[in-house]
C-alpha cells in the first residue's frame, strides 16, 4: 500500500509525484500514456525515437519537462515512486480511511498490460486528469478531415504527422496560435486563423492579463511564425459550413459583428483538406465525480472541481490539480501539482507548511487571474447556434441532429441535457457526451435564457464506471473487500 496515488502524468501529475516523493511519501503514479508527459508534452516513443529529435515536433517548454522528468526518474524505486503506465482507473471506492483504485490496461492483451495491477490501495489521491478539446457543432463537421485542434497538435507532437496539407484553424482562444504555427512549421499551408472574438477583448481584461507576462512573450513568438509563413489572423470570423463528399473539400467562413451576429455577404469559401476546430478545453472529471467531490461552473462555462487554497477537494484525502480545477495552461498546472504534492505530504506529517507552499499559492493566484482574463476575452459567441441547420449533427456517435434535439426541447420537455439524452440518445454513444454534451446543454440553457448550471453539466461527467472495461474485469468486483466502504453510485 502506497501513501499516495497520483492519477495522470502530465505537468500537474509529474509535479505532484516529485513533490510528494521528495518529502518522503511512497507514491504510485497511474497514467494512461505509455510514457510521462501527458497531452501537453506528448512526444514520440522514447524506445524508438532519436533522443535529439524528441522535442522537434511543436513542443513548448521542453526544458521544463526535461528537468522535471530527470527528477521523476531519479525518484523511481521501491517506497518512492512506482510508475504504472498504460493504465486507466475504471472504478474508485473507499477502503477504510483511504481509497482503492481498480485498474485495467488501456489496451488489453499486449505485453505491457501484464505489468498493470488490478488494484491500488492508498491513503490519499491526487487527481490530475487533464482535459480535452471542447467542441461545438457546425454543418459538415462530421466529415473526415475535421479534427479537434488538440488532435491536430497531438498527431504532430506524438508522431510528426500532418493531419492535412491545406488547413484552416478556427474557434477561439490562444491555443489556435500554436496549432497553426506547428502546422506551418511542419510544411502545411495554413490559409488562416479564424478567431471568433476580437483581440480588443483583452483591453477589458488587462488586470488579469498582466499577471502572466510570459504568456505575452509566447504570443509574440507565435506571431513571428505567422508572419514568416504569411498566416492571416481573422478576428470575429467563424466557420459556418464545411463542404465535401467523402472528406473535407472546402470551408466557408463568415464575419461576426460586435454583437456576435453574422454579417450578411461576408461569406468566403476556400478549398481545404483540414479544418482544425477549437473552442477551448474542458476538464476530464470522471474521477473527480467518482470520489464524490463537489464541482462548480467556471467562468468559461466548464464544470470544474471545487478545491481550497491548498488543492484539497471536498472528498476526504483527495487533492485535485491542473485543468480539472479550471483550464489555465501547463505553467499553472505545474504549480498546482507541486502544491498538491507538498500539502499531501504535510498532511501526513512529512514537512510543514513551508515558505515554498506560500510562494506557490501566490503564483497560482496570479495564474488563475490570467486564466479568468483569457476566458472572458475568448467566450463562446452567444449566437453560435444561428449558423446551424436542422440537419447539422449534434451527436455524431448516435447521429442525432439539431432538429431532433430542438423538437425534444420544445415539444417534449427536453429542456436540459439529461432529459434530451433520454429522449434523443444524444450522449449515449462511444464518447458518452464528452463531445456533444456541452453543445446540448447550451441549446437547452439558451432556450430558457439562462446560464449553465452544475445540474446541466454534471450528468455528462458523472459515470459509474470511469472508462470502458471488459466484462471479465467487471466481474472482479465480486472480490471487493467486504470491509471497504463503496462510494454511492447514484
Amino acid at each position: 500500500m502506497s501513501d499516495l496515488a497520483v492519477v495522470g502524468a502530465g505537468p500537474a501529475g509529474l509535479a505532484a509525484a516529485v513533490a510528494a516523493a521528495s518529502r518522503g511519501l511512497s507514491v504510485t503514479v497511474v497514467d494512461a500514456g505509455r510514457q510521462p508527459g501527458g497531452q501537453y508534452w506528448r512526444h514520440p516513443d522514447e524506445q524508438t525515437a532519436d533522443p535529439d529529435e524528441l522535442a522537434s515536433h511543436g513542443q513548448h517548454d521542453w526544458t521544463a519537462y526535461v528537468r522535471l522528468r530527470e527528477r521523476f526518474d531519479d525518484l523511481l524505486g521501491p517506497d518512492r515512486i512506482t510508475y504504472v503506465p498504460g493504465a486507466q482507473v475504471w472504478f474508485t471506492e473507499r477502503a477504510g480511511q483511504g481509497w482503492r483504485l481498480r485498474l485495467s490496461p488501456v489496451v488489453e492483451g499486449v505485453a505491457s498490460s501484464d505489468h498493470v495491477p488490478t488494484e491500488v490501495v492508498v491513503d490519499a489521491l491526487v487527481l490530475c486528469p487533464g482535459g480535452y478539446d471542447r467542441q461545438l457543432p457546425v454543418p459538415g463537421w462530421d466529415l473526415p478531415g475535421v479534427l479537434a485542434a488538440g488532435g491536430v497538435q497531438a498527431l504532430l507532437k506524438g508522431h510528426g504527422s500532418l493531419a492535412g496539407r491545406r488547413a484552416v484553424v478556427a474557434g477561439t482562444g490562444p491555443f489556435l496560435l500554436p496549432v497553426a504555427a506547428g502546422l506551418a512549421e511542419a510544411g502545411a499551408e495554413v490559409l488562416g486563423i479564424c478567431e471568433a472574438n476580437a483581440v480588443t477583448g483583452w483591453v477589458r481584461q488587462l488586470g488579469g492579463a498582466v499577471q502572466s507576462p510570459a504568456k505575452g512573450l509566447d504570443a509574440v513568438g507565435y506571431v513571428r511564425t505567422m508572419v514568416a509563413h504569411r498566416i492571416p489572423y481573422r478576428q470575429r470570423t467563424v466557420v459556418t459550413a464545411i463542404g465535401g463528399r467523402d472528406a473535407v473539400e472546402s470551408v466557408t467562413t463568415s464575419r461576426l459583428d460586435a454583437q456576435g451576429r453574422l454579417v450578411a455577404g461576408s461569406e468566403r469559401t476556400a478549398a481545404v483538406d483540414l479544418v482544425a476546430l477549437g473552442w477551448g478545453f474542458t476538464p476530464s472529471l470522471e474521477l473527480v465525480t467518482a470520489v464524490g467531490a463537489e464541482t462548480r461552473v467556471d467562468v468559461d462555462d466548464s464544470l470544474v472541481a471545487v478545491v481550497d487554497a491548498e488543492q484539497r477537494s471536498t472528498a476526504p484525502h483527495v487533492y485535485v490539480a491542473g485543468e480539472a480545477t479550471g483550464v489555465g495552461g501547463a505553467a499553472l498546472a505545474l504549480q498546482e501539482g507541486e502544491l498538491a504534492g507538498l500539502v499531501a505530504a504535510a498532511d501526513r506529517g512529512r514537512g510543514g507548511k513551508s515558505r515554498r507552499i506560500r510562494r506557490l499559492q501566490g503564483s497560482i493566484s496570479r495564474g488563475r487571474a490570467f486564466a479568468t482574463a483569457m476566458h472572458r476575452a475568448h467566450p463562446v459567441p452567444p449566437t453560435w447556434s444561428s449558423w446551424l441547420t436542422p440537419e447539422t449533427l449534434v451527436c455524431r456517435c448516435e447521429e442525432v441532429d439539431v432538429g431532433t434535439v430542438l423538437r425534444a426541447r420544445d415539444e417534449l420537455g427536453g429542456g436540459d441535457a439529461r432529459t434530451a439524452k433520454l429522449l434523443t440518445r444524444t450522449g449515449m454513444g462511444w464518447c458518452q457526451g464528452r463531445v456533444c454534451g456541452f453543445a446540448t446543454a447550451l441549446l437547452a440553457a439558451q432556450h430558457e435564457g439562462r446560464a449553465l448550471t452544475v445540474d446541466d453539466l454534471r450528468p455528462t461527467a458523472k459515470r459509474t464506471l470511469s472508462t470502458p472495461v471488459s466484462l471479465g474485469r467487471l466481474a472482479d468486483l465480486a472480490a471487493v473487500d467486504p470491509e471497504a466502504t463503496v462510494v454511492a453510485l447514484d
